[in-house]
């Protein structure tokens, strides 16, 4: 194995919240192999809001993409004088590859040629082994792989003590029954499932199980009319808890008995705390994006009955339609009975 000890690792990887839960477990992999070494994260400002206490990572170097052409002058200015060890190219976009071409470093280690995008392996002088593609995760695992570093499935995202006594009063621990918690929107419509089949999960949920269901994620306004649609249909009451901040979403969905997601950050949020997750996917190809654990809890509309379909970067438009409330209330009944709540100091 490489020893790292001591060396000054940077990786970059800038890209969405999704992404950054998949990149956690690399750098937990590292800093286990290697507790000396020293990593850097040059990443943007909203998955920095995620993981900006992140007890792995020793520094964040922030792009902040809003500012255009002016954000590759501010990354250059911070990072001109540096110098590191190895540098770690986990994302394949063109302007990843000029972050990745400014940094100094021996070793710059990223994609083959195939999977490198807008050539973007033109900005590194080391190259993982070919391979068809895979899981996200399983793609950044690679890394680690080559570098002789042994795998964790370990995120270490979990509420601070300070964050859960911060945000209990908003979920009362006084209710009977399960808490669900429902993200209603993505970054992109063909990702989302209609918000009145949410509506009307949340009155089946809530005469089958007793359910506190509660509205997780974001203020996007898709989100917003999404849940205007969930409220004005549902005859259950609905606890609307949503807010631009994603260290109290962390807090909120530990909290919870069950997770309803499409394919977005806040699903893997949950996936990562171990929250039971039932992820909707029908546009997104799941053996790429999906969840990376309670798969057998995922409602995969993007296959065929009885399709063999690759892993791949691969979208089918209209396909979040096919999923229906009794495919979904399924699989939450599913979660209650199979994976009951883990703890009552998270609750």
């Amino acid at each position: 194995m490489n020893d790292l000890d001591g060396r000054r690792v940077a990786i970059v990887m800038m890209s969405a919240i999704g992404d950054a839960v998949h990149t956690l477990p690399v750098i937990n992999s590292l800093r286990a192999a290697a507790p000396a070494v020293h990593l850097t994260w040059i990443l943007q400002p909203g998955p920095y809001g995620l993981v900006a206490h992140h007890p792995a990572v020793d520094e964040f170097i922030l792009f902040d993409r809003a500012r255009g052409p002016r954000a590759f002058l501010d990354l250059w200015q911070q990072v001109r004088h540096r110098r590191f060890d190895l540098v770690l190219a986990l994302q394949v976009y063109f302007k990843a590859g000029v972050v990745v071409g400014m940094l100094r470093a021996p070793r710059k280690i990223g994609f083959d040629r195939r999977r490198a995008r807008d050539l973007n392996w033109l900005f590194t002088n080391e190259h993982i082994p070919p391979r068809p593609p895979q899981h996200v995760l399983e793609q950044y695992f690679e890394f680690l792989d080559y570098l002789g570093v042994p795998r964790r499935l370990e995120w270490r995202l979990e509420a601070s003590p300070a964050e859960r006594a911060r945000y209990a009063p908003l979920l009362p621990a006084d209710h009977p029954g399960p808490t669900i918690g429902f993200v209603l929107a993505t970054s992109k419509p063909e990702k989302d499932w209609p918000a009145e089949r949410y509506a009307a999960l949340a009155d089946r949920l809530a005469a089958d199980h007793g359910a506190r269901v509660v509205l997780v994620g974001g203020r996007t306004p898709r989100e917003e009319a999404a849940a205007a649609v969930v409220r004005a249909r549902a005859r259950t009451p609905v606890l609307d808890l949503r807010a631009q901040d994603l260290r109290r979403l962390v807090a909120l969905t530990e909290r919870l008995d069950v997770l309803v997601s499409p394919d977005t950050g806040p699903m893997h949020i949950g996936v990562a705390l171990g929250v039971p997750t039932v992820g909707l996917l029908g546009y997104t190809n799941p053996k790429w994006g999906g969840p990376v654990r309670f798969r057998d809890l995922m409602v995969d509309a993007f296959g065929d009955p009885g399709e063999e379909y690759p892993s791949g970067r691969t979208y089918r438009p209209g396909r979040m339609r096919r999923i229906e409330v009794v495919d979904v209330a399924a699989k939450v009944a599913e979660a209650l009975a199979r994976y009951p709540r883990r703890s009552p100091s998270v609750r």
